[in-house]
């Protein structure tokens, strides 16, 4: 456990944004969709890395309990 950085519910908070993130884009690319050129790399590279990175990340601190105790 870590003194400094986010707390549990601002993980937990992090965790939903990144999900909902993740659903939309591929409802996105669903209803519209893939993307040719340019744009594939804007949706799926840095979107996806994006949301994808942080669900990710967010999952494993709250897995390893790696969080500020809350104030």
């Amino acid at each position: 456990m870590s003194k400094y950085g986010p707390d549990k519910k601002e993980l937990q908070f992090r965790l939903y944004v990144s999900i909902a993130g993740l659903i939309l884009m591929i409802g996105a690319i669903a209803y519209r969709g893939m993307p040719q050129g340019p744009a594939m790399f804007e949706t799926l590279g840095i979107a996806g890395a994006f949301f994808g990175g942080t669900f990710v990340w967010t999952l494993k601190k709250l897995i390893r309990k790696e969080y500020s105790e809350e104030t």
